[in-house]
């Protein structure tokens, strides 16, 4: 083992009596811009939690940001109740159009983006082009034009009529192209084909393994804007059995000055609506984790 010699113990001793130096001015300000973005995003949310612990006359003459008189179980218990338990049947809904329109918008775009990133074919740009005017293209201007489409095709007011529209992801399409073309080496496309797979085979065992990163992505993105969206079952559908939770606890609140106590239904049914949301996005995203790990070891 060698021994420091004095030369080196003098050069050592003077380092550690350097004085240290305090965090840069700039890393604070970016600290705290972050830490008041992180506030701003989350006030609505702790409000909604405190909200939802409130009887209808406490969320009108209490302290807001404040609890008072709990009665979480007892008002959660109401909105599971209220109405013959409508909202199980609005949860119901919006999982179906969330999570299967989701799920097959996902898979179209995976496909036809790997399609547009690996194949050689004429009109090949002229298709992507087409696909990124429909990424500018508001949903909201194509719900009319949808709705007299469905209503001729005899469709309207099914859960067709929400599935059919949810299934189409431009901007899933868009992702799926760009990343399939970073993340698919055509070497392994040829080396599978010199092993005897089918096209088919590729896409469904090392393609869709290889994209689950821009996979994930594409379905919270779709199952976030699905369950969310408010307009096209507003415009498709008349049964209110076929509501999302999203028409549904509007309709509760358009109720609410005549029954006051559809205040604090409502309240608590949108707390109840945001916990499958933040599930999707804590359980989800160790598969972003894993794809960014997984890059960062090839070389």
């Amino acid at each position: 083992m060698d021994v420091p010699t004095g030369a080196s113990r003098s050069v050592t001793a003077g380092r550690d009596r350097r004085p240290r130096r305090g965090p840069e001015p700039s890393r604070i300000l970016v600290v705290a811009l972050l830490t008041v973005a992180a506030l701003y995003f989350l006030l609505p949310v702790y409000w909604l939690v405190v909200a939802s612990t409130k009887s209808s006359a406490d969320l009108f003459g209490s302290f807001g940001l404040w609890f008072s008189d709990p009665q979480w179980l007892h008002n959660l218990s109401r909105v599971f109740s209220y109405g013959d338990g409508v909202f199980w049947n609005w949860t119901w809904n919006s999982f179906l159009y969330a999570g299967v329109g989701g799920a097959l918008a996902t898979l179209l775009a995976c496909a036809a983006g790997y399609a547009l990133a690996v194949y050689r074919f004429r009109g090949r740009e002229a298709v992507f082009k087409v696909v990124l005017a429909g990424v500018l293209l508001p949903s909201t201007a194509l719900a009319l034009p949808l709705y007299l489409l469905f209503s001729k095709l005899g469709l309207a007011n099914t859960y067709w009529a929400v599935l059919v529209p949810s299934m189409v992801s431009p901007f899933g399409v868009y992702l799926c192209r760009i990343y399939a073309e970073a993340a698919i080496p055509a070497e392994m496309l040829e080396a599978a084909r010199v092993d005897g797979a089918g096209e088919w085979r590729i896409f469904s065992t090392l393609v869709l393994r290889t994209m689950t990163p821009a996979l994930v992505t594409v379905f919270l993105f779709q199952f976030v804007g699905i369950w969310n969206n408010y307009f096209l079952p507003l415009v498709m559908l008349s049964d209110d059995h076929k509501y999302p939770l999203t028409l549904g606890l509007t309709t509760w609140q358009s109720q609410a000055q005549r029954y006051p106590e559809l205040y604090q239904l409502t309240v608590g049914g949108a707390f109840l609506s945001i916990l499958p949301l933040a599930a999707a996005m804590i359980v989800l995203q160790r598969f972003w984790r894993s794809g960014l790990t997984e890059g960062a070891v090839k070389g």
